[in-house]
Protein backbone atom coordinates (compact mmCIF):
# COMPACT_ATOMS: atom_id res chain seq x y z
CA UNK A 1 0.00 0.00 0.00
CA UNK A 2 2.86 2.40 0.85
CA UNK A 3 4.45 1.75 -2.57
CA UNK A 4 1.18 2.59 -4.34
CA UNK A 5 0.82 5.83 -2.39
CA UNK A 6 4.47 6.73 -3.12
CA UNK A 7 4.00 5.95 -6.83
CA UNK A 8 0.87 8.11 -6.96
CA UNK A 9 2.71 10.97 -5.25
CA UNK A 10 5.53 10.77 -7.82
CA UNK A 11 3.02 10.67 -10.68
CA UNK A 12 1.22 13.74 -9.31
CA UNK A 13 4.53 15.61 -9.03
CA UNK A 14 5.59 14.71 -12.58
CA UNK A 15 2.16 15.78 -13.90
CA UNK A 16 2.35 19.10 -12.04
CA UNK A 17 5.84 19.83 -13.36
CA UNK A 18 4.82 18.99 -16.93
CA UNK A 19 1.70 21.15 -16.70
CA UNK A 20 3.72 24.02 -15.27
CA UNK A 21 6.28 23.80 -18.07
CA UNK A 22 3.54 23.88 -20.72
CA UNK A 23 1.80 26.84 -19.10
CA UNK A 24 4.86 29.09 -19.01
CA UNK A 25 5.36 28.75 -22.77
CA UNK A 26 1.89 30.25 -23.32
CA UNK A 27 2.29 33.40 -21.26
CA UNK A 28 2.15 36.79 -22.95
CA UNK A 29 3.19 40.04 -21.26
CA UNK A 30 1.25 43.16 -22.13
CA UNK A 31 2.11 46.69 -21.04
CA UNK A 32 0.18 49.90 -21.55
CA UNK A 33 1.44 53.27 -20.34
CA UNK A 34 2.62 55.13 -18.39
CA UNK A 35 3.36 57.21 -21.48
CA UNK A 36 1.69 56.65 -24.82
CA UNK A 37 3.01 53.14 -25.48
CA UNK A 38 1.50 49.68 -25.69
CA UNK A 39 3.22 46.34 -26.25
CA UNK A 40 2.65 42.60 -26.19
CA UNK A 41 5.66 40.31 -25.70
CA UNK A 42 6.48 36.66 -25.23
CA UNK A 43 9.81 35.80 -23.61
CA UNK A 44 10.88 39.45 -24.00
CA UNK A 45 10.22 39.59 -27.76
CA UNK A 46 7.43 41.51 -29.48
CA UNK A 47 4.62 39.13 -30.51
CA UNK A 48 4.18 38.86 -34.29
CA UNK A 49 3.02 35.23 -34.78
CA UNK A 50 1.55 32.64 -32.42
CA UNK A 51 0.14 29.14 -32.79
CA UNK A 52 -3.56 28.83 -31.92
CA UNK A 53 -4.21 27.96 -28.30
CA UNK A 54 -5.00 29.26 -24.86
CA UNK A 55 -2.79 32.05 -23.52
CA UNK A 56 -2.41 33.80 -20.21
CA UNK A 57 -2.15 37.56 -20.74
CA UNK A 58 -0.16 39.09 -17.86
CA UNK A 59 -0.96 42.77 -18.15
CA UNK A 60 0.71 45.79 -16.57
CA UNK A 61 -1.57 48.80 -16.96
CA UNK A 62 0.46 51.78 -15.80
CA UNK A 63 -1.93 54.72 -16.30
CA UNK A 64 -5.56 55.55 -15.63
CA UNK A 65 -5.95 57.15 -19.07
CA UNK A 66 -5.30 53.93 -21.02
CA UNK A 67 -6.83 50.49 -21.43
CA UNK A 68 -5.79 47.26 -23.15
CA UNK A 69 -8.22 45.89 -25.74
CA UNK A 70 -7.73 42.68 -27.76
CA UNK A 71 -9.69 42.30 -30.99
CA UNK A 72 -10.04 39.88 -33.88
CA UNK A 73 -11.96 41.61 -36.66
CA UNK A 74 -12.12 39.03 -39.42
CA UNK A 75 -13.19 35.42 -39.74
CA UNK A 76 -16.14 33.42 -38.55
CA UNK A 77 -15.52 34.08 -34.85
CA UNK A 78 -15.17 37.81 -34.26
CA UNK A 79 -13.71 38.68 -30.89
CA UNK A 80 -13.29 41.90 -28.94
CA UNK A 81 -12.45 42.06 -25.25
CA UNK A 82 -11.38 44.90 -23.00
CA UNK A 83 -8.68 43.21 -20.89
CA UNK A 84 -8.21 46.30 -18.68
CA UNK A 85 -10.45 49.34 -18.51
CA UNK A 86 -9.43 52.99 -18.58
CA UNK A 87 -9.72 53.59 -14.84
CA UNK A 88 -7.69 50.48 -13.93
CA UNK A 89 -4.05 50.79 -12.87
CA UNK A 90 -2.12 47.71 -11.81
CA UNK A 91 -1.42 44.12 -12.82
CA UNK A 92 -4.02 41.71 -14.11
CA UNK A 93 -4.05 38.22 -15.64
CA UNK A 94 -6.61 37.20 -18.25
CA UNK A 95 -6.82 33.84 -20.03
CA UNK A 96 -7.88 33.97 -23.69
CA UNK A 97 -8.28 31.25 -26.31
CA UNK A 98 -6.78 32.49 -29.59
CA UNK A 99 -8.02 30.98 -32.85
CA UNK A 100 -6.57 31.41 -36.34
CA UNK A 101 -6.66 34.95 -37.68
CA UNK A 102 -5.24 38.44 -37.27
CA UNK A 103 -5.54 40.16 -33.92
CA UNK A 104 -4.88 43.70 -32.87
CA UNK A 105 -4.36 45.15 -29.42
CA UNK A 106 -4.81 48.80 -28.65
CA UNK A 107 -5.69 51.52 -26.17
CA UNK A 108 -9.24 52.54 -27.09
CA UNK A 109 -8.94 56.27 -26.26
CA UNK A 110 -5.68 56.51 -28.24
CA UNK A 111 -6.18 53.76 -30.83
CA UNK A 112 -4.89 55.82 -33.77
CA UNK A 113 -1.33 55.69 -32.40
CA UNK A 114 -1.32 53.12 -29.56
CA UNK A 115 -1.77 49.78 -31.27
CA UNK A 116 -0.08 46.58 -32.42
CA UNK A 117 -1.05 43.38 -34.21
CA UNK A 118 -0.13 39.71 -34.59
CA UNK A 119 -1.29 36.64 -36.46
CA UNK A 120 -2.42 33.30 -35.07
CA UNK A 121 -2.00 30.20 -37.24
Amino acid sequence: MKRIIAALAVLALVTAVAASAGTSAKTLSGTVGPGYSISLKQNGKLVKKLPAGTYSFKLADKANVHNFVLEKEHGSAKFEKELTDVSFVGNKSVTVKLTKGTYKYYCEPHESFMHGSFTVS
